[in-house]
Order: C-alpha cells, then sequence, then structure tokens
C-alpha cells in the first residue's frame, strides 16, 4: 500500500483567497498490485471529504472509510482542507488541487482515469457535490492553474449531504463555506447548479436526520432527475446525523449504530461496478 500524506498547494492565496493559514493535506490508502494476486492494472478510487460543517474535518469519516473503500476493491484518499475561518472558495481549490493531484499520480498508483469518484460526508457532500457542478464553469481558473479535465469528477458519492441555503439548510456549513458573505449564499444552494456535465451519483441520506434534513439530498436527487443524469438515491428510515459507516468502525456513542444503513457501502460498490464498469 502506498499510504503517504501530501500538502497540496495553496497558491490561491496570491489572490487573496485566506484559509487561515491552514495547509491542505491528502492522505492516500492506494492498494497494491502483486504476484500472488490477480493483477489489476487500474481500479478506482474514491477521494473523501469528510464532514465537519467546514469548521473542521471529522476523523469519523476519513480513515475509516477509507479502510472500508480499500477492503470493496478501491484506491481510497482522505483531503483535510481548509475550514472556517476562510474566504469562498477556498475548501473548493483545495479539492480541486486534490483531484489534479490524483489525476497526476494515475500512472505510479494505478488508478483507473474515467473512476475517479469524489466522495463527501454532510457539509463534505457539499464540497463533493461542488466539484461535481462547478469543475468546467471556470471558477477554479480564476484561482489555480489547471485543467478541467484534471478536475473532472467521473461520479459522486454523497452521504447526507449539505445542499442547500434555502429554508433546509444547514446554517452553521452555508455562513462556514461562503466566509458570512451573504452575498455568496444563493451560489453554494448546489440544487441550482445542476448541469447536464454533473457527474453521476449515488448518494444516501436518512429520513430522521435533524441537522441536516433530507430536503437536502432530495432536492439535489430532483435536479439531476431534471437534467437526465443518472442516480441511485437511498433514503433509510431511521439513523441520526453523522452515522459515517453506520457501524462498530466508526462508532462513539450506541446512535451511531444503524445496522439497516451500514449496508451503504456494499450498495455503493455494487453501483459503481453496473454504472462505470
Amino acid at each position: 500500500m502506498i499510504n503517504e500524506t501530501i500538502p497540496l498547494p495553496v497558491t490561491y492565496r496570491d489572490k487573496g483567497i485566506k484559509n487561515n493559514n491552514f495547509q491542505p493535506l491528502l492522505t492516500t490508502y492506494i492498494l497494491s498490485n502483486h504476484a500472488e494476486i490477480k493483477k489489476l492494472a487500474r481500479r478506482p478510487l474514491v477521494l473523501i471529504c469528510p464532514g465537519g460543517a467546514y469548521r473542521y474535518t471529522s476523523f469519523r469519516e476519513s480513515e475509516p472509510v477509507a479502510v472500508r473503500m480499500n477492503a470493496l476493491g478501491f484506491h481510497a484518499a482522505v483531503l483535510q482542507y481548509s475550514c472556517a475561518p476562510m474566504d469562498f472558495p477556498a475548501a473548493f481549490l483545495d479539492l480541486c488541487q486534490a483531484a489534479a493531484c490524483v489525476r497526476a499520480h494515475a500512472d505510479s498508483w494505478g488508478v483507473d482515469t474515467d473512476r475517479i469518484i469524489i466522495c463527501g460526508f454532510s457539509a463534505g457532500g457539499h464540497l463533493a457535490a461542488s466539484l461535481g457542478v462547478w469543475w468546467n464553469t471556470g471558477l477554479a481558473q480564476q484561482y489555480i492553474s489547471c485543467t478541467p479535465q484534471q478536475i473532472r469528477p467521473d461520479a459522486l458519492l454523497l452521504c447526507y449531504p449539505v445542499i442547500t441555503s434555502g429554508p433546509f439548510a444547514h446554517e452553521e456549513s452555508i455562513r462556514n463555506v461562503t466566509g458570512m458573505a451573504e452575498q455568496l449564499y444563493a451560489k453554494v444552494s448546489l440544487e441550482t447548479q445542476v448541469t447536464p456535465d454533473t457527474p453521476p451519483a449515488f448518494i444516501w441520506h436518512t429520513a430522521e436526520d435533524k441537522s441536516v434534513p433530507v430536503q437536502n439530498s432530495l432536492s439535489f436527487v430532483q435536479a439531476l432527475a431534471q437534467q437526465n443524469i443518472p442516480f441511485e438515491y437511498h433514503v433509510f428510515t431511521k439513523g441520526r446525523h453523522g452515522l459515517s459507516l453506520a457501524s462498530e468502525q466508526t462508532a462513539n456513542e450506541p446512535s451511531h449504530l444503524q445496522a439497516e444503513c451500514a449496508v451503504w457501502p456494499e450498495l455503493f460498490a455494487a453501483w459503481v461496478k453496473s454504472n462505470l464498469g
């Protein structure tokens, strides 16, 4: 396994975008090929954006998820991105740099460049979906050196994502991602930003989520459907916000255990095989 932590460029600071002098980091969990095992020259990679209301990045939605993705045959990487206090779009630019880094290392890491999947939990889901809707709009190029193809997501994995700045918003996340610039609230309401170029998505949520209401993911799914973009959407009846794997691996209290939700990684892996090859 290639397990290393890579500092990512923060050249956008030269353009006046502040990120509290944080150093964004990409930690890799790259599976090895070996002669004793059937050779898989290229694997899909899941690039994980943990949640934390754009205030911090949760460990529970980081390494344990990467290890679970490895067990399902995926390469994985975890992004520690800029959090408040920061200017918009610092976190988005961190994710762009991470996606470009993955593509730059695709040959040496054995990554299938048609199956780079951006995963996000809660506020990290908002970040992942942001790349899904903005990857080819020119937003990144205003601040960093990259091409749309270098940062292109091939699919999204959104886990109880923050999406909207409307009536069902998770207000802390929206304040933090915009740097409390209210004139940006409409722009970061991602259900209004979906285009035909937004990639396919696997999305799950729980109906009992009180922190990020299910209307967030539902509004994004409706926007995908209007653009005829493929998706798979699971709403589990029970379960609080922030379940992560919903299993013992990520539980620090009993309410983080939700057996019916713990199947989502296998459902996701089956969806990738069926839809991305």
